[in-house]
């Protein structure tokens, strides 16, 4: 699976950010049961998916201080 680019991730609505959040740390958890059993065959995906993930945190969090202005 490819990374999300932040330009793709902008043209999200909040509905699909919140979706894909979720999708993603259910992910991490399933990448993680797999290193602990010896069993992730790509461990640099782990990586991809925190990266996405605090970007899809940080879009959040710019959203909503430019509400609150």
């Amino acid at each position: 699976m490819k990374t999300t680019k932040i330009k793709e991730l902008l043209e999200l609505t909040n509905d699909e950010l919140g979706t894909k959040r979720r999708d993603l740390k259910s992910e991490t958890v399933n990448l993680r049961v797999q290193q602990e059993s010896g069993q992730l065959e790509n461990p640099a995906r782990l990586r991809q998916v925190r990266r996405e993930l605090a970007r899809i945190e940080t879009i959040f969090t710019q959203r909503k201080q430019a509400a609150a202005q």
